[in-house]
């Protein structure tokens, strides 16, 4: 039990484990711990992550290129399994050296480029492929909700989900503080949604393919165990037809399954490598 008198000492130490969830891969330090190289499909791109909310952002970009008719957007999804420390892996690294999923490697031109941060790979395609970003004061205002997500997601999981559901105790102040923060921003998004149907105004962009999977498991009840009713979640009407008008989206469905391995088996695909590797009932 951790002493709630502590005063932090002059200079921290690692010297104590820190316990919680990810204490076994959890270190001050950045960089490879092991020696392995990533594996390389047949598609221009390859994206290398895991099912979480950040992971399933790259997925949904993906999909929704593909539902869009942009066949060259075609790639390889690999399992990254963070549990296991696969993100420090040499290759990884090499990709990330933020060792975070997702991360992905374009290589449809003449050189392959390195993109991570869930943010800069849905701004990569978007631009790429000239879909779900617009141009002129539109652009601004969807890049202005993109950046909110982004800046806003450490509140909820590193803050609030880590401190409601992980940490091996539970303390009244820290729970508290990061529970009115994840309430303050859903208040926020839902201000937002009660006068445009999308983030970003009337279309649908990487603004709420970035947001959509962070606040959809809590409308859910599908995120850190009873967060839903803790949070009160259904007091956000707004937030709520947007997560399900979203959800009901058949490339939205398919990158929720992508490199997820919990749950029900019919929703989990590990790697994915074409469209025939989605079950049939997810295919358009």
């Amino acid at each position: 039990m951790v002493d709630p008198t502590y005063n932090p000492p002059e200079i921290w130490t690692n010297d104590t484990e820190n316990g919680g969830k990810f204490s076994s891969i959890n270190r001050p330090t950045a960089g490879a711990r092991e020696d392995r190289d990533l594996p390389v499909g047949e598609h221009p791109f390859q994206l290398y992550s895991l099912a979480t909310p950040n992971g399933v952002k790259a997925n949904i970009i993906f999909e929704e290129l593909l539902a869009a008719g942009h066949s060259d957007a075609e790639y390889d999804a690999w399992l990254i399994d963070i549990s296991s420390g696969m993100q420090f892996t040499s290759g990884f690294v090499d990709i990330n050296p933020n060792s975070k999923i997702p991360a992905m490697v374009d290589r449809s031109g003449a050189e392959p480029v390195r993109v991570f941060e869930s943010g800069a790979i849905l701004m990569h395609m978007a631009e790429k492929f000239g879909q779900f970003l617009p141009t002129g004061a539109g652009r601004a205002e969807v890049l202005s909700w993109l950046f909110w997500q982004v800046g806003s997601a450490p509140f909820i999981g590193g803050g609030f989900g880590h401190f409601y559901a992980y940490a091996p105790e539970k303390y009244e102040y820290p729970i508290n503080r990061y529970a009115m923060e994840t309430k303050r921003l859903f208040d926020v998004a839902n201000n937002r949604l009660a006068q445009t149907q999308y983030l970003g105004g009337d279309d649908y962009t990487i603004a709420d393919m970035a947001t959509y999977p962070w606040l959809a498991p809590f409308v859910s009840g599908t995120i850190y165990g009873d967060a839903r009713t803790f949070l009160s979640i259904h007091e956000y009407e707004h937030v709520i037809r947007w997560a399900e008008d979203i959800g009901q989206r058949p490339a939205v469905q398919r990158a929720r399954m992508v490199n997820k391995t919990w749950g029900e088996e019919d929703e989990q695909l590990r790697e994915r490598h074409s469209a025939a590797d989605f079950p049939s009932p997810a295919a358009d």
